[in-house]
Protein backbone atom coordinates (compact mmCIF):
# COMPACT_ATOMS: atom_id res chain seq x y z
CA UNK A 1 0.00 0.00 0.00
CA UNK A 2 1.35 3.02 -1.19
CA UNK A 3 0.17 6.67 0.41
CA UNK A 4 -0.11 7.92 -2.88
CA UNK A 5 -2.48 5.57 -3.55
CA UNK A 6 -4.98 5.94 -0.76
CA UNK A 7 -8.37 7.26 -1.20
CA UNK A 8 -9.62 10.69 -0.39
CA UNK A 9 -11.45 10.95 2.41
CA UNK A 10 -11.53 14.62 3.53
CA UNK A 11 -13.09 17.35 2.19
CA UNK A 12 -12.47 21.20 1.93
CA UNK A 13 -13.99 23.28 4.43
CA UNK A 14 -16.93 25.68 3.26
CA UNK A 15 -15.93 29.33 3.65
CA UNK A 16 -17.57 30.85 6.45
CA UNK A 17 -17.99 34.78 5.65
CA UNK A 18 -17.92 37.51 7.73
CA UNK A 19 -15.43 35.72 9.82
CA UNK A 20 -12.45 37.42 9.39
CA UNK A 21 -9.57 37.95 7.12
CA UNK A 22 -8.38 34.62 7.20
CA UNK A 23 -11.87 33.00 6.59
CA UNK A 24 -11.07 33.48 2.79
CA UNK A 25 -14.12 35.58 3.11
CA UNK A 26 -13.54 38.59 5.13
CA UNK A 27 -12.81 42.08 5.20
CA UNK A 28 -15.05 44.74 4.64
CA UNK A 29 -18.17 43.47 3.38
CA UNK A 30 -17.80 39.82 3.69
CA UNK A 31 -19.99 39.32 0.17
CA UNK A 32 -22.81 41.35 1.47
CA UNK A 33 -22.55 43.91 -0.92
CA UNK A 34 -22.20 47.44 -0.56
CA UNK A 35 -25.52 49.15 1.09
CA UNK A 36 -29.62 48.16 1.69
CA UNK A 37 -31.32 45.73 3.92
CA UNK A 38 -29.60 42.39 2.67
CA UNK A 39 -26.56 43.83 3.62
CA UNK A 40 -27.53 44.16 7.16
CA UNK A 41 -30.25 41.66 8.39
CA UNK A 42 -32.19 38.97 7.08
CA UNK A 43 -35.45 39.71 5.08
CA UNK A 44 -38.81 38.19 6.05
CA UNK A 45 -40.17 36.18 4.36
CA UNK A 46 -43.53 37.30 4.44
CA UNK A 47 -41.97 40.81 3.83
CA UNK A 48 -43.48 42.78 0.50
CA UNK A 49 -41.29 45.96 0.28
CA UNK A 50 -43.83 48.53 1.29
CA UNK A 51 -47.00 49.26 3.83
CA UNK A 52 -49.15 50.49 0.91
CA UNK A 53 -49.78 47.01 -0.77
CA UNK A 54 -51.89 44.30 1.69
CA UNK A 55 -49.57 41.77 3.08
CA UNK A 56 -50.24 38.12 2.03
CA UNK A 57 -51.49 37.15 5.25
CA UNK A 58 -54.31 40.47 4.99
CA UNK A 59 -55.23 39.14 1.28
CA UNK A 60 -55.69 35.29 2.77
CA UNK A 61 -59.70 34.81 3.44
CA UNK A 62 -61.00 33.87 6.61
CA UNK A 63 -63.41 31.22 7.72
CA UNK A 64 -65.82 33.79 9.52
CA UNK A 65 -68.78 32.77 12.21
CA UNK A 66 -68.99 30.23 15.17
CA UNK A 67 -67.48 27.17 13.50
CA UNK A 68 -64.02 29.13 12.67
CA UNK A 69 -61.96 27.09 15.23
CA UNK A 70 -63.72 23.58 14.41
CA UNK A 71 -61.68 20.68 13.07
CA UNK A 72 -62.70 20.41 9.45
CA UNK A 73 -61.73 16.38 9.55
CA UNK A 74 -64.22 14.02 9.33
CA UNK A 75 -64.63 11.00 11.31
CA UNK A 76 -65.40 7.89 9.46
CA UNK A 77 -68.91 5.89 8.80
CA UNK A 78 -68.76 3.62 11.69
CA UNK A 79 -70.31 0.49 10.71
CA UNK A 80 -70.87 -2.44 13.39
CA UNK A 81 -69.96 -6.39 12.73
CA UNK A 82 -73.56 -7.55 14.02
CA UNK A 83 -75.00 -5.64 9.97
CA UNK A 84 -72.15 -8.29 8.47
CA UNK A 85 -74.07 -11.33 8.71
CA UNK A 86 -76.12 -10.29 5.52
CA UNK A 87 -73.39 -11.25 4.07
CA UNK A 88 -72.70 -14.90 2.09
CA UNK A 89 -69.52 -17.16 3.11
CA UNK A 90 -66.05 -16.07 1.72
CA UNK A 91 -67.98 -12.56 0.11
CA UNK A 92 -65.44 -9.84 0.54
CA UNK A 93 -66.61 -6.62 2.30
CA UNK A 94 -65.93 -3.41 0.13
CA UNK A 95 -67.67 0.01 0.54
CA UNK A 96 -69.38 -0.88 -3.15
CA UNK A 97 -70.47 -4.17 -1.16
CA UNK A 98 -71.93 -2.31 1.80
CA UNK A 99 -73.92 -0.28 -0.70
CA UNK A 100 -75.52 -3.31 -2.35
CA UNK A 101 -76.52 -4.61 0.56
CA UNK A 102 -78.03 -1.36 1.65
CA UNK A 103 -75.85 -1.17 4.68
CA UNK A 104 -74.69 2.44 3.63
CA UNK A 105 -76.48 4.51 1.32
CA UNK A 106 -76.27 4.54 -2.59
CA UNK A 107 -75.11 8.39 -2.19
CA UNK A 108 -72.09 7.88 -0.27
CA UNK A 109 -68.96 9.05 -2.25
CA UNK A 110 -66.14 6.71 -3.09
CA UNK A 111 -63.54 8.56 -1.44
CA UNK A 112 -65.59 7.93 2.55
CA UNK A 113 -64.07 6.40 4.90
CA UNK A 114 -65.61 3.41 6.79
CA UNK A 115 -64.70 1.77 9.74
CA UNK A 116 -66.19 -1.54 10.84
CA UNK A 117 -65.77 -2.19 15.03
CA UNK A 118 -66.74 -4.74 16.91
CA UNK A 119 -70.30 -4.29 18.61
CA UNK A 120 -72.63 -7.88 17.93
CA UNK A 121 -71.39 -11.18 16.61
CA UNK A 122 -70.69 -12.68 13.47
CA UNK A 123 -70.81 -16.56 12.87
CA UNK A 124 -69.49 -16.17 8.70
CA UNK A 125 -66.33 -16.30 7.29
CA UNK A 126 -65.75 -13.26 5.41
CA UNK A 127 -62.94 -11.61 3.78
CA UNK A 128 -63.04 -7.83 5.23
CA UNK A 129 -61.12 -5.22 2.64
CA UNK A 130 -61.77 -2.04 5.58
CA UNK A 131 -60.14 -0.80 8.51
CA UNK A 132 -61.61 -2.43 11.38
CA UNK A 133 -61.29 -2.03 15.57
CA UNK A 134 -59.27 -4.89 16.95
CA UNK A 135 -61.90 -6.44 18.34
CA UNK A 136 -63.52 -6.63 15.23
CA UNK A 137 -60.27 -8.09 13.61
CA UNK A 138 -60.44 -11.00 16.83
CA UNK A 139 -64.11 -11.65 15.94
CA UNK A 140 -63.56 -11.76 12.31
CA UNK A 141 -60.63 -14.67 12.74
CA UNK A 142 -62.68 -16.36 15.57
CA UNK A 143 -65.60 -16.60 12.77
CA UNK A 144 -62.21 -17.89 9.83
CA UNK A 145 -62.59 -15.08 7.94
CA UNK A 146 -59.48 -12.53 7.15
CA UNK A 147 -58.71 -9.16 7.95
CA UNK A 148 -56.50 -7.72 4.22
CA UNK A 149 -56.41 -3.89 4.12
CA UNK A 150 -56.79 -0.68 7.25
CA UNK A 151 -54.74 -0.49 10.27
CA UNK A 152 -56.09 -1.78 13.71
CA UNK A 153 -57.61 2.28 15.23
CA UNK A 154 -56.83 3.71 11.94
CA UNK A 155 -59.86 5.22 9.42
Amino acid sequence: MKLNNLPKTTQKAKKRIGRGHGSGRGGHTSTRGKYGQKAREKVGLFFEGTKIKKSLLKRLPLFRGKGKFKSHRTSPLIINLKYLNLFKEKEEVTLESLKLKGILSKDVSPEAKVKILGEGQISIPLVVCLPTSKGAREKIEKAEGRVTAGKEGKA
